[in-house]
């Protein structure tokens, strides 16, 4: 019994470091024809299969079909990005001003960053115009629901309610935004230089730029918001 365990167990493994292989040459190549294309829509199975030198059985034996490829692809993101998310949306005010005050990044920020420019070769392509428009839009709904509750901590009574949920939406639009920027643009700026930009962004004031800062009561324009 245990003879057999042994000599199973290598073949296992060898199969799941094949599949992975697989998984991945699929991605790339996809990511590869995106760009040769021009468009997600104009990528076929065959021409994904070419590029990766595998045979389209093998391609079915993972995905249904391009869609399917894309979803997973997507999921898998998602899921790994999460956590990171999650990490960043812990860091505390405190921790923050201390960056800020020092001129550093948001704790948290560099990991985020980091993350999108270790798998930017295939997201790049997937979150650019030829790619896939939804799948922005599936990362702030999961940004969204990882912060919400993390950002009502604390918060002043009068900005619970649609002033919070808009304001989360338009941080989180903004910031993703810039991301994509970065990452279809080439990411030419360093990780750690992204990192700062994003971080001062989120507290350029109207008029900042022009030496005219104006400060705004978001309290009072929240309470005002729910009394009109």
């Amino acid at each position: 019994m245990k003879t057999a365990c042994a000599s199973e167990a290598p073949t296992t493994a060898s199969t799941d470091r094949r599949a992975v292989r697989t998984r991945a040459a699929l991605r790339d190549a996809l990511a590869a024809e995106i760009d040769a294309a021009g468009d997600l829509s104009r990528v076929t199975v065959t021409a994904v299969t070419d590029r990766a030198d595998v045979t389209r059985r093998t391609f079915y034996s993972h995905f249904r079909d391009i869609p399917d490829l894309v979803d997973a692809i997507e999921r898998e993101t998602i899921e790994e990005l999460e956590p990171v998310v999650a990490r960043l949306a812990a860091v505390r005010l405190p921790e923050l001003k201390a960056a800020i005050d020092a001129a550093e990044p948001c704790p948290g920020s560099v990991e985020l960053l980091a993350f999108f420019k270790e798998r930017g070769s295939y997201l790049a392509p997937l979150m650019g115009e030829g790619g896939d428009p939804g799948f922005v839009e599936r990362i702030k709904v999961m940004v969204t629901q990882t912060i919400t509750d993390r950002a009502k901590s604390g918060l002043d009574a009068r900005a619970i309610g649609p002033f919070l949920d808009y304001y989360l939406s338009f941080a989180i639009s903004a910031e993703t935004g810039v991301l994509v920027r970065w990452l279809t643009g080439g990411m030419h700026e360093s990780v750690g230089a992204m990192a700062r930009l994003m971080t001062a962004l989120m507290f350029v004031r109207p008029g900042d730029l022009y030496g005219t800062p104006i400060d705004l009561d978001i309290p009072r324009f929240a309470l005002s918001m729910l009394l009109s």
